[in-house]
């Protein structure tokens, strides 16, 4: 079983590496994260040896706490919680930072202008005192907690450094010598600061998802008979029928059964354009409907909807852990009890070398102070947290962290042809009759065997026959995918699809240079038999994408070569690959192929990204390094997908684009964020050790740290905004 829950009081990421060796450390438990920038933990476990309340106990004995939840879902109960408990943190971590700055800053002047009076070393300690142990206290708590468990984090680290500075003032307060006081002080008031700053950053970070979520009404009006009530719309049921105003938000996903109108979509799919929608189309739960008042049939409960399922698998993303993510845990993990023993070991030799007791102190507490976990911890799922957030804002969703990895080396990119590089509806253009039968029977006697199949060049030459009185539905229909499609029609056997595939079934094939000839044209061409005879030959062409050719264009810009595979004729694929300015085409390719296709680049060196939107890209995008699923696409691609591109639209390619660009700066922030994580730590504690840096200096430079690693990773919201 797989559970996710918040956490709450954590105040840096060697917390969440804690939490989740707490967790790992309850019998049942097969694995378990914890993710500091959303505050969230993700716990596998055997349900027959595990509860939820053991992973409880399992939290709060660590030193933290878990809220409660009200439904597991996206209700708007839960949603709200999550706001206010954010709130009340933020509020909290405000009051503790300003009191402590407030109280701290006189001990810092009179340790620079001396004491005011003959009270004034009394007023200094006991400020310095109430700013450490009172407004320090959630470092003391937490270490205590640690340390029966034979632990320590962050909070370990400020608590030995702030307390043996405090107790140093007191012990020479009392023997009337050197006092710093200010130092203890101050370092609890940067820190808090720090970890406010950080707050209200992390606040910033999540902005996205709260968007996302803020899209579904609390309400809609549901049609009862005659009348017409206001109810919650977590009270809808699949069926009710609702009425949507212009103006007002479809409360959930369905179909409209009355009205036309215009949707805004933009939020939920990044298409700029308003989507026209008529009696019959599906509606999306969160969008806006801007001009025609509409009767909507409801398909999808709230945890079915779509914007449930975007805000699940962006949660997702957020909370599984790329692997460069897990070589920063595993050394914030081992980081803190390092930097104590470092701090000790400075300590013991400078008192053996004959350095005073006070000097020794302060250069250990230094060192402890200057070492930062936090921004090495943070390094990774902030950018992760924002990057997803500002791509799921455009319609760009990343479902794990290593898609991110594998985008940012991507060297060749392939694309499904069908409803992918092309709009997905091809049309009938050309019908040619070999003999004397005419071009009428010809798509008639084929529209007969195709009309029960579900393939889009079987609904073409369907339509393309139009309304008939006289139809016979096929009977004995046997598909043979990539290939075609046969059956009974009346007395007569009936196969329509490739020359091949009508010479297996052993019919006689004229001269095909004029079907041949449509194909240089970029059209698909289907051959019609009946009983032993081709009678003739069926022209398609499915027009490219809007934007197609510029996003491939874009893509050579980026030094990433195109590929298009497809299970179509050579002459037809190319035809479209050169009005898309793609210049590699593998073509004629078997459904259960385009995965060896995949594999074969993989095989050659290449990091592959796939493009495809059908149950027969599935394999494919599951092979790719990065399989893109476009989101008008089947649910079984979109489930494959590494990366679901949402828009359907004429922007669906440049949304393509824009992933893998997103990706690629989300990566690179995340490398930018470990360097400078490490280069901190690696200049800093060297820096003290050779005492460089006073407590106070150390203290800023700390809470400074983790600050610059998340406004770092917010430049990726402007991003995501800029690229979409």
């Amino acid at each position: 079983m797989k559970t996710t829950f918040p956490v709450s009081g954590m105040h840096c990421a060697s917390c969440a590496v804690n939490i989740a060796s707490s967790l790992k450390d309850v019998p049942g438990v097969t694995d378990a994260g914890v993710n500091f920038a959303t505050g969230k933990a993700t716990v596998e476990y055997d349900d027959a040896k595990a509860t939820m309340a053991h992973l409880r106990k399992a939290v709060v004995d660590a030193g933290y706490s878990v809220p409660m939840q009200n439904h597991p879902g996206m209700d708007h109960a839960s949603m709200e919680h999550g706001e206010h408990e954010h709130d009340g943190d933020l509020a909290v971590a405000r009051r503790r930072a300003l009191w402590a700055s407030a109280l701290a800053a006189p001990v810092l002047v009179m340790s620079v202008i001396g004491p005011i009076g003959p009270i004034g070393p009394m007023f200094q300690a006991v400020l310095a005192t109430i700013v450490v142990l009172v407004f320090g206290a959630s470092f003391h708590r937490t270490t205590l907690k640690l340390l029966k468990r034979g632990r320590a984090n962050m909070d370990t680290l400020v608590s030995l450094g702030t307390i043996a500075a405090l107790g140093l003032s007191w012990f020479e307060f009392f023997r009337d010598g050197d006092l710093y006081f200010e130092a203890a002080a101050v370092i609890t008031a940067f820190i808090l600061l720090g970890r406010w700053a950080e707050a209200k950053s992390r606040g910033r970070a999540s902005e996205a998802m709260t968007k996302l979520l803020s899209l579904a009404p609390k309400i809609a009006h549901r049609v009862v008979g005659d009348t017409i009530e206001e109810v919650a719309i977590d009270a809808l049921k699949i069926g009710d029928v609702v009425i949507v105003k212009p103006g007002e938000k479809i409360p959930l996903d369905g179909k409209i059964i009355q009205g036309t109108t215009t949707i805004d979509e933009s939020m939920v799919t990044g298409e700029s354009v308003p989507a026209h929608r008529v009696e019959g189309d599906e509606v999306i739960g969160g969008t806006v409907n801007i001009d025609g008042a509409l009767r909507v049939s409801i398909t999808k409960t709230m945890d079915q909807s779509l914007l449930a399922q975007i805000v699940k698998m962006v949660e997702d993303a957020q909370t599984k852990k790329a692997p460069i993510e897990k070589l920063a845990d595993k050394i914030s993990g081992v980081f803190v009890p390092i930097v104590i023993a470092l701090s000790i070991l400075v300590l013991i030799g400078m008192i053996v070398f004959g350095t005073s007791i006070d000097a020794a102190v302060i250069r250990a507490v230094s060192i402890l102070v200057i070492a930062c976990p936090c921004a090495l911890g943070l390094a990774t799922p902030i950018a992760i947290l924002v990057g997803t957030g500002a791509g799921a804002e455009r319609g760009v969703l990343v479902k794990d962290g290593t898609a991110l990895e594998h985008a940012s080396r991507v060297t060749r990119v392939f694309f499904d042809k069908t409803g992918t590089l092309t709009e997905g509806k091809p049309v009938v253009t050309d019908v040619l009759s070999f003999g004397s039968i005419t071009k009428e029977d010809v798509l008639a006697r084929a529209a007969d065997v195709e009309s029960l199949s579900e393939h889009p060049l079987a609904a073409a030459i369907v339509l393309a026959v139009g309304d008939r009185t006289n139809r016979t539905n096929p009977t004995n229909t046997l598909v043979t995918p990539g290939e075609g499609i046969s059956g009974s029609v009346g007395s007569a056997d009936v196969a329509v699809g490739t020359e091949s595939f009508l010479r297996s079934r052993g019919m006689n094939l004229p001269d095909l240079s004029s079907a041949f000839a449509l194909r240089s044209e970029g059209k698909t061409v289907v051959f019609v038999g009946v009983n032993k005879e081709c009678i003739g030959a069926i022209a398609l062409r499915d027009e490219p994408r809007t934007g197609a050719k510029e996003a491939i264009a874009n893509l050579k810009k980026m030094g990433i070569a195109a590929t298009m595979v497809t299970g179509d004729h050579a002459d037809a694929a190319k035809a479209i690959a050169k009005r898309v300015g793609i210049d590699d085409v593998v073509a004629e390719v078997k459904p259960g192929e385009k995965r060896n296709v995949v594999m074969g680049a993989q095989e050659r060196g290449e990091v592959v990204a796939f493009v495809g939107d059908g149950i027969n890209d599935a394999p494919a995008l599951s092979q790719a390094d990065l399989g893109i699923a476009m989101g008008s696409g089947t649910d079984i691609a979109i489930e494959a997908g590494h990366v679901v591109v949402l828009s359907g639209g004429p922007s669906a390619l440049g949304a393509v684009v824009d992933a893998l660009r997103l990706t690629r700066v989300t990566y690179a922030v995340i490398r930018q964020n470990l360097f400078w994580a490490f280069a901190y730590n690696i200049i800093g504690i060297p820096l003290a050790m050779l005492g460089f840096l006073s407590p106070m200096l150390a203290g800023g430079a700390m809470a400074f740290s983790s600050v610059s690693v998340v406004l770092n990773a917010l430049r990726l919201r402007k991003y995501g905004k800029k690229v979409a």
